[in-house]
């Protein structure tokens, strides 16, 4: 038998024996454990170091709070760190590790930041790394010396990097009434929404339904609340309008009643089923939701609550019932709450010795002390705990007679012997979903805690309902008759029900002293997770942290796994005793979601590899066919080069290039977004939304276009072709095509609804190429009918319209690479058609295909913009489109355009460059007037984009530099430590090459 196992009790199966290992050791457990409580069993006190002080940490709760106890849980090579070891369930052959210590977890040698004292408080990192380095280092920053020692000692567990070989589920269903949390107000809420035919599923994180009524000693119908639980949930199981979900955590709560669960399939089994997953993600969407999701305990605050040893109440009263198991051989308890004697009862009739009770309340009720005598404990009323003692593992406690009246402590100390300190601080309800869902908590006085807000205070599209101590209903009486009103409300429920089940309930009052702090010498943790101490909470007041949100982020109070569990009404209670503020008009930090930690495994699910969405343009398969490299611009796939055998992509893009200058070139622009706009007002909307005039565009014709963001600050560019008097068609980028749609979508739907105009994608219906070079005319006119392409039937932006071997296309003259050029669309299903007729016209000329590489070559050359340049912080001036803003009339952005910021004479601006020492650019280096290659610094700008220009014979580069264009002809350096490139440039103009644009024109 186990040092701390009962001989009877709890709920595990002791005829079957579980064999695991924990940091090396070998261990057995039973089936039903825990790995927290197998190790519990087996007397094991430490489990981990807390994060920042490496103080050693024992189990504090029994389930998904726990903030001290992670684990991480080794399959092979792949690792899961920060699991809480409450909520592993042990199986044969389970491997587990502690976290957060080297070289072991007994003698941890960063334990040494226990010394650290004020150093290492709250917002240490902002404060102590930002002075300079003296010594060797001097003229450095103190931050640069310590970053890499600070990283390597953030976080707590350690991510793995082998491919993880589990499978993943992703599921999505709809119900009536969803219910979380199976105790008496879920399980009850179940069962008479199910009466009333609605379709039910019911949720709980943990593996069995029945919440407390598992471990409380309760009796329900005259049997163990427990077996009541059980017959309650057979009969769920019965139901064919009921599904059970249990080991799953409902994570997140969405707009529209959706909510998201992780269901832990497999992770219980040496080995999953056939076809089992591990985790399944569901999302669920419910017309009405029950939250019975119970509540927490808290811990008190007080020197040395921290060292192992010392447990929520609740916890142990959990091991010893649930589990068999009891937290230590000698056990007080120190509480502001009647609670607290139910659990002296019951881990006495577990067979625990339980020499003490310390309640700070100067005189428990009668009712309390009888519970007192039943458990043989002495109560010491009116004291306080001020100090614990031992190393690893409790020893003994200090308690001194405490005056709850002003919080001051009176009278000599005195010790007792204890190897187990259990606490009990009051109950917070698990208000996380609904704080997610858009409530607002309301504190009370009462309960001493943070309660949901009444129903007529909901968002009307979370439709949700509460129940038992979520609601801070803590006797199993109320919760049961709250989850039937709840259940009934939820389904709509018109019939009688059943009566009530009769609770024979064991006494405790859980409304406690508004005690929260115990000041004496020595650390008193608020958050046991992040190391957060009552005075960081203190300092962060004296340093001007007042809001509840700022403590958080300042202090890391109530973070990560912990999220507030047990750690946010202690630390909002000693934040308003530093203000001289009631804890209402502090207020509480919202929850965000996950509840609890979810797996990226379950949320990618089936999807993972190269999943994501692909757009193919209709030339796709004949560009593979053809000897294309292709690689994913955004969501589509675009040919990058079409290369020869032993060619580099260099060389390849400066062969298409070449030969597209020498001769034609064709490239497939099928991905530039195209949008119909179309009605009365569609010219005065166009108006509004470019900087240059659309309204007086002549129909067959097409413009070029600037778009600005409301800020002033250049969103998009573009052509768009004036078809008929009331029908344009807008082509954008292609990366923002989706973003333009939603710009104009907005301005209509929301700014100005009076317009008659309607906007349509057509990206999708129209295949696109694009021919340029010297010879592009003479191509086209082999192979088009029906139309002339000279140049008096189509000049530069004209529109014609003809057939290309049968097909009808729409063919407009504008040019992206500034050769003169045409554009030639037809309907999508045709494109490949189309595509192959012009290169066949194309042969005698010399034409080539080319990707995207050349494109980008031969846009540089010339000096266009794109996505690169119009990167959301230049403006129309800085890219030298100044030219485009019209003074005729008002258009989006006008308003904010002339902004002083925006219109400051040392604003980055559009320049070329020249690599002097004729060696390749980088995308993204730094530009700097004085070269220092041991210290970068006095960047002026940097690199948008670079290649090697055929035309020039010479690598160039485009970038955005302070006062650009007054530094034509001036010389800089550039600098790009990363990738140790250093070497002079010359500024230049953006137009590399046909500046004045006689070949685009000619």
């Amino acid at each position: 038998m186990s040092p701390r196992r009962t001989d009877t009790g709890g709920r595990i199966d002791r005829l079957k024996t579980i064999r695991f290992t924990f940091d090396g050791a070998a261990y057995t457990g039973h089936a039903g454990d825990t790995l927290a409580s197998a190790l519990l069993a087996k007397g094991v006190t430490l489990y981990g170091r807390s994060f920042k002080y490496h103080r050693p940490r024992g189990l504090l709760t029994a389930g998904v709070e726990e903030p001290n106890a992670l684990v991480t849980v080794l399959k092979g090579e792949v690792r899961e760190p920060n699991i809480p070891a409450t909520m592993v369930e042990i199986h044969d052959g389970l491997v587990a590790i502690s976290q957060n210590r080297f070289p072991s977890l007994a003698w941890d040698i960063n334990a040494v930041n226990q010394l650290g004292g004020k150093i290492l408080s709250a917002g240490f990192y902002y404060k102590t790394f930002m002075g300079p380095v003296i010594g060797p280092l001097k003229g450095t920053r103190f931050w640069m010396f310590c970053e890499h020692f600070i990283r390597r000692a953030a976080g707590l567990g350690s991510a793995g990097s082998a491919k993880d070989p589990a499978r993943y589920e992703r599921m999505n269903a709809f119900c009536d009434v969803l219910v979380v949390g199976s105790g008496p107000a879920g399980l009850m809420a179940a069962k008479a929404a199910a009466d009333q035919g609605a379709r039910v599923m019911l949720a709980d994180l943990e593996p069995r339904f029945g919440g407390s009524a598992n471990w409380s000693g309760e009796t329900i119908d005259g049997a163990p609340a427990a077996d009541w639980a059980r017959r309650t949930v057979a009969q769920l199981e019965a139901r064919d309008n009921v599904r059970l979900l249990p080991r799953t955590t409902v994570w997140g709560y969405y707009d529209n009643n959706t909510l998201a669960a992780l269901e832990r399939v497999s992770d219980h089994k040496e080995q999953p089923g056939k076809g089992e997953p591990r985790h399944r993600y569901w999302a669920i969407r419910a017309r009405s939701v029950v939250l019975a999701t119970g509540a927490f305990e808290r811990p008190l605050v007080f020197p040395g609550n921290d060292r192992p040893g010392v447990m929520l109440a609740h916890a142990a009263e959990r091991y010893a019932n649930e589990f068999g198991v009891l937290p230590g051989e000698r056990i007080a308890l120190f509480t502001n709450n009647d609670s607290a004697y139910r659990t002296a009862v019951a881990l006495k009739k577990a067979g625990a010795s339980v020499v003490a009770i310390v309640d700070v309340r100067p005189e428990p009720s009668a009712e309390m002390r009888k519970l007192a005598a039943e458990a043989e404990a002495e109560i010491f009323a009116g004291h306080a705990v001020i100090a614990t003692e031992g190393g690893k593992a409790l020893s003994g406690l200090k308690l001194q007679r405490f005056d709850m009246a002003n919080g001051s402590l009176t009278g000599d100390a005195r010790s007792i012997h204890a190897d187990c300190l259990l606490m009990s601080g009051g109950w917070s309800p698990t208000i996380h979903l609904a704080s997610q869902a858009g409530a607002k908590a309301e504190w009370n006085a009462a309960r001493q805690a943070f309660l949901p807000p009444k129903p007529t205070q909901q968002w009307p599209t979370q439709h949700w309902i509460g129940a038992g101590a979520f609601t801070g209903s803590f006797s199993t009486t109320e919760a049961i008759a709250e989850g039937r009103a709840a259940g009934l409300a939820a389904a709509g429920g018109t019939s009688t029900p059943a009566a009530l089940p009769t609770v024979e309930a064991v006494p405790g009052d859980p409304d406690p002293a508004p005690v929260f702090e115990i000041r004496a010498k020595g650390k008193s943790f608020v958050d046991f997770q992040h190391d957060v101490t009552a005075e960081d909470v203190r300092l962060a007041h004296r340093e001007g942290f007042v809001s509840v949100e700022h403590l958080k982020r300042y202090t890391t109070l109530g973070m990560a796994t912990d999220q507030g569990k047990s750690s946010n009404v202690p630390g909002l209670a000693i934040m308003a005793e530093a203000l001289g503020k009631p804890i209402p008009e502090v207020g509480t930090t919202r929850f965000r979601p996950p509840f609890a930690p979810v797996s990226i495994g379950s949320l990618a699910a089936e999807r993972f590899g190269d999943l994501k969405p692909e757009r193919l343009t209709p030339m796709h398969d004949w560009h593979l066919a053809n000897g294309a490299t292709m690689y994913s611009a955004g969501l589509w796939y675009r040919p990058m080069i079409y290369g020869h055998a032993g060619e580099t992509v260099e060389q390849a893009y400066v062969r298409e290039a070449k030969a597209t200058r020498d001769s034609a070139g064709i490239v497939d622009v099928s991905t530039l977004g195209k949008i119909a706009v179309q009605g009365p007002d569609a010219a005065a909307f166009l108006d509004r939304v470019y900087t240059n005039m659309f309204s007086t565009l002549a129909v067959g014709k097409a413009r070029y276009g600037l778009m600005l963001r409301e800020d002033g600050l250049a969103f998009d560019d573009g052509t768009t072709w004036r078809l008929g008097e009331q029908d344009f068609l807008m082509t954008t980028t292609t990366a923002n095509a989706g973003k333009v749609m939603q710009h104009l979508e907005y301005f209509l739907d929301v700014i100005w609804p009076e317009l008659k105009v309607h906007v349509t994608s057509v990206t999708d219906e129209w295949a696109g190429a694009a021919i340029g070079g010297p010879k592009a005319r003479q191509i086209l006119a082999a192979c088009v009918t029906g139309t002339s392409v000279d140049n008096a039937t189509l000049p530069f932006m004209g529109i014609v319209r003809g057939e290309i071997s049968g097909v009808p296309v729409m063919i407009c003259r504008l040019s992206f690479s500034g050769e003169m050029a045409f554009e030639v669309y037809s309907g999508a299903g045709h494109g490949t058609h189309v595509w192959e007729a012009l290169i066949e016209a194309g042969k005698p000329f010399g034409l080539i295909t080319y990707g995207l590489e050349a494109l980008g070559t031969m846009r540089i050359e010339k000096g266009h913009v794109t996505g690169a340049e119009i990167d959301g912080r230049t403006t129309a001036r800085d890219l030298h489109l100044d030219w485009m803003l019209s003074k005729k009339k008002p258009f989006i952005g006008s308003a904010m355009m002339d902004r002083e910021g925006l219109i400051a004479s040392d604003r980055l601006e559009l320049v070329g460059l020249i690599a002097l020492d004729n060696r390749p650019l980088n995308g993204g280096a730094h530009i700097v007037e004085q070269l220092d290659e041991a210290n970068p610094h006095g960047s002026i700008g940097h690199i948008t984009a670079c290649c090697y220009s055929p035309a020039l014979g010479k690598h160039i580069a485009l970038a955005l530099v302070k006062g650009g264009k007054a530094r034509h002809g001036t010389r800089a350096n550039v600098s790009d430590p990363l990738r140790n490139r250093f070497g002079p440039v010359e500024i230049v103009s953006n137009h590399f090459f046909d500046p004045d644009g006689s070949r685009m024109h000619g």
